[in-house]
Parts: C-alpha cells; structure tokens; sequence
C-alpha cells in the first residue's frame, strides 16, 4: 500500500526549483525518471536532491512527502537533518580557529581537556581523522536505551572521553562520535562562543546558509521533514528523536541540499578557508603503518579511477544524508531522505550517471549496453572473434530479452582482473526492471572479446 502511495504522489509532479541551468532538458527527464524510480521502488517517504557545477547550484528538487500526518509534499527547501556530514563543519570550525592562531592541529588534548584517556598522546588533528582511538559511543544503527534520554557535552565526556583508548594513536582507523563531541568541545573552549555560534559567524553567514538549524537542542519543526523509520519491510513509522545533547558536533546539523551545497562551492573553490586549510582537507590521513585512511579531517578522499572525490554521509534515526564532490570537475551532488532503510547513496550515483561524464570504459560500456538493447553492434569495437560470435541472431535474443529492462540508470564497474592476456571487467547495470551483470573481456589495443550480459541473482 504504501509503495502504491509513493508513486501516486511522484504522479502529481514536484516542485523544482527555477534557475538558469546548463543541464539538458534531456538530462533533467533522466534524472527525474531514475529518482522517481528510486524513491517507489524503496518506499522512502522522499528525497531531496541538489546539483552544483561550475560554482553554482544547477538543479534542485525534491520527490515524495516530507511528512506522512498529516501529509506535507517535500519541497527544494525542506530541510532534513544531515546527521554526520555535520562533521565536515567541525573540522572547518577547528581548522579556522588555527588559522586564527588559537590551536594547532598537532596540539595534544591534554591541552584543553587533561583528564581524558591518553590526552597527552592524542592530538587534534588524530581525533578529526578518527584514529584517535576514542571509542564511539554509538555503533548501533538504532537509538539506544541511554540515547533516548537527554545528555549534556561533559557527561559524554566523562563515560566516553575517559575510557582506554581503542588503539594507539595514529595506528588504525575507527569511527568514533566521541572524538568530534571532543572537538567541539575545544572549539567551544577556545572560542569562547557555542559551536553553533561560531558556524554561523564563520561558515554559515558568509556563505549565505540561511536556513541551516541546530536539530540536536530543537527538533525539527511540522515545515521540516519528518523521520521515519521501518522494521525489515514492515510498515512506516515515526522514528524516535534522539535524547537531546547526543549529536552535539557530531551529528547536529539540519539543512535543505541547495545550502550544503553552497558549502560544497565553496570547499571545491577554495573560497572560504586558506588553502593550508584546504590542502588538510584534500589529504587522507596516513596511519603508522603507511596505509591509506581514505579520510581527511571530517571528510572521505578517494580516487576513483583517477578523478578525486571528496565525501561524507550521514545516518541517524529517520534520516539520512549523502553528500559527493568531485572537485577536479566541480561538481557536487547532495541527497537527503527522511527514512534510515534506503540509502540517498544510491540517488547521488544515480545523478552522477547523468551529470558526470564518464571514463572511457564506462563510457564504452554504455554504448555497448544500448547498443544491444537494440539489436546492433559496433563491429569496430570488437575483436574478430568478437563479431564471429555476436551473430544476427545473438543480436536479435539480446534485443528480446534486455529492450524491455529499460535505460540504464547506473553502471558500475565491479572487478578488473586479467586472464589469458585478456583484460577482464565486471560491471553491475542498474536499469528500471532490475540488476543486470556483465563480464566484459579485452585486448590492451581496445578491442572487446566479448561484452555478455545476464540477470543478476
């Protein structure tokens, strides 16, 4: 029933925010087809989604309803609680208060707060890019019995602050809430000010984020989105409010996607900060043993294929946040959802597929891929053994089975491997009628042996 629901109310077309945009009318159709589908086949109340490019925010809309009861449809300014993204703004908080010669990432914690485990061994940059070893005081994916009631910064610090340390030092990795409840802490000492305080004055005034909201000591209003939650594929329902004081500098923030990504312009252009800043951003932290965090201070790096990414996503009781940047490309794409079983991950790269160009052998793949929906075939892309194989009449079952599963809505490259002095990938297609794989195997001159697609299971 209410996956019948979710897609009478993407029938009746959502508001979309008017702007110039250098977006295709052919890639907004894409874009709206492939959330629509997201959002009616996952059953999420709604999502909202933000894309900006080249230093301005192109597109913005939002699909679905942003509270069930009574019924309120989601809109471009809905702001939805983005949970641990809000780290990204502790990590800024703390890097402008360095810049403003008030700390030092390589202080030590016993500087600010002595009494906490190893506070003479941990520094502030360590607990930014969690491997600290502070033990997180919430892995569970749901509100636990003491989250339920209201907290305050000093008690955190006190039952969590102060238990032995995970590891080491600078040893391992291992997310931890308890490191950045500890950040804001010091930012506020140093500051003299709240946190929140300090973001507006900072980072939120002159970047014009009007709306953003402190959801951790106010819960969100009947014009915010609501949070829902589901128990395996059971019935939607309200999804309990954390205590208030447990998502202090960790999780607190809540915002519509259009001002998250003013803060992505920014960080892309490196407009806001000084670029010492920006370069502690940019790098992944390296731990004692030479390996690769792929996190910075409050943010995700990666490389993907060569391209950069910068990352972080956010989950709490009934919502969750996903927030992607590829700063080489300037490109950002942001989606927000009131609901904690279907990841907004999936939307982002799914507007990615649209927005971003691809590699070329994604590139290549999607050719191919459309190709046989309709019954052709480069042949110049193909080995002669390649073309001997890929007979008419393979063309013609190819176009019979795979025309009606529709246009694809991600592909994923999922292994490379080599085998017989052939190059081989797997890819993963998304399309509207469901997941197809591939096992695609070639030359290292370009030409494919063989591009064969099934079902997945």
């Amino acid at each position: 029933m209410v996956h019948g629901f979710v897609v009478s109310v993407l029938a009746l077309g959502l508001p979309t925010l008017a702007m110039a945009s250098p977006l295709s009318v052919e890639q907004q159709r894409d874009i709206d087809a492939s959330v629509g589908e997201w959002v009616a086949q996952t059953g999420a109340p709604s999502v909202s989604i933000a894309v900006a490019s080249d230093g301005q925010v192109v597109y913005a809309k939002a699909y679905g309803m942003a509270r069930l009861a009574p019924r309120r449809q989601a809109t471009p300014q809905t702001r939805y609680a983005i949970d641990s993204v809000s780290k990204e703004f502790t990590a800024a908080a703390m890097l402008k208060l360095q810049e403003e010669g008030k700390l030092s990432l390589d202080d030590k914690v016993s500087k600010f707060f002595p009494e906490l485990a190893s506070a003479d061994e941990v520094s502030l940059r360590q607990i930014l890019s969690h491997t600290a070893g502070y033990r997180d005081y919430w892995p569970q994916d749901f509100v636990t019995i003491e989250m339920s009631h209201p907290t305050t910064v000093r008690a955190i610090l006190d039952e969590w602050g102060k238990k032995p340390l995970d590891f080491p030092p600078g040893t391992s990795w291992q997310y931890s809430n308890t490191g950045f409840v500890i950040a804001g802490a010091i930012v506020e000492k140093v500051a003299g000010q709240s946190l929140q305080d300090f973001l507006r004055a900072k980072i939120f005034a002159p970047l014009k984020m009007q709306g953003v909201t402190d959801a951790d000591q106010t819960a969100l209003g009947p014009a915010d989105a609501g949070a829902y939650t589901r128990a395996g594929a059971g019935p939607i329902r309200p999804a309990p409010k954390e205590g208030q004081g447990w998502l202090f500098a960790a999780s607190e923030l809540a915002m519509s996607p259009q001002e998250l990504a003013r803060w992505d312009i920014s960080l892309m252009a490196r407009s806001l900060l000084k670029p010492q800043s920006y370069d502690a951003l940019y790098q992944p932290t390296v731990l004692t043993n030479g390996r690769n965090s792929h996190y910075s201070l409050g943010l995700g790096v990666r490389d993907d294929r060569g391209r950069l990414v910068l990352e972080h996503g956010g989950g709490g009781s009934g919502f969750l946040a996903a927030n992607v940047m590829w700063p080489t490309q300037k490109l950002a794409v942001i989606a927000f959802t009131n609901n904690d079983w279907a990841s907004p991950d999936a939307v982002a790269q799914r507007v990615a597929f649209v927005v971003l160009p691809p590699q070329p052998a994604e590139a290549r793949a999607r050719r191919v891929f459309q190709d046989f929906q309709a019954g052709v075939v480069d042949r110049s892309l193909f080995t002669e053994d390649g073309n001997a194989h890929l007979s008419a009449q393979i063309l013609a079952d190819q176009k019979a089975g795979l025309s009606s599963f529709g246009a694809a809505r991600l592909i994923e490259e999922t292994g490379e491997a080599m085998r017989g002095g052939l190059l081989t990938r797997t890819w993963k297609i998304t399309t509207k009628k469901g997941v197809l794989t591939v096992v695609e195997r070639g030359y290292p001159d370009g030409k494919l042996e063989q591009f064969m697609i099934g079902k997945a299971d």
